[in-house]
């Protein structure tokens, strides 16, 4: 059976889309509290900094999600789903300008997954 830490929805994987037709090489980062709360966020792939302290969780779309390593210890246990709503969020994320942003839907791992994962 193949685990994963970071899945997405169909209405997210068509946002992903449209942004790399637009834009090229993305990455998501799920932020830690700037500007829009704890939301994902994705980037273009050069103007995203990682360092050591950035936790790749898994690739979507094509996509490497990242979060970092402070922020993993809290979601550790959980796996995320990315979604997309309507409306404007507040952060430098690509996809607010098409008038939606991307969530996240999340559940406590299962006992399968904890014991793959720890």
């Amino acid at each position: 059976m193949q685990f994963s830490r970071v899945a997405i929805t169909e209405k997210a994987k068509e946002i992903v889309a449209i942004l790399k037709k637009k834009h090229g090489a993305l990455i998501f980062h799920q932020s830690g509290g700037c500007c829009d709360g704890s939301a994902p966020m994705i980037f273009e792939k050069e103007d995203m900094y990682l360092d050591e302290s950035d936790i790749l969780l898994g690739e979507i779309e094509g996509v490497n999600f990242y979060m970092n390593k402070d922020q993993f210890e809290y979601w550790k246990h959980t796996h995320l789903t990315v979604d997309v709503t309507e409306g404007r969020g507040s952060s430098f994320s690509l996809e607010i300008p098409l008038g939606v942003r991307f969530i996240i839907q999340s559940r406590l791992f299962t006992e399968q997954e904890n014991k793959f994962f720890n």
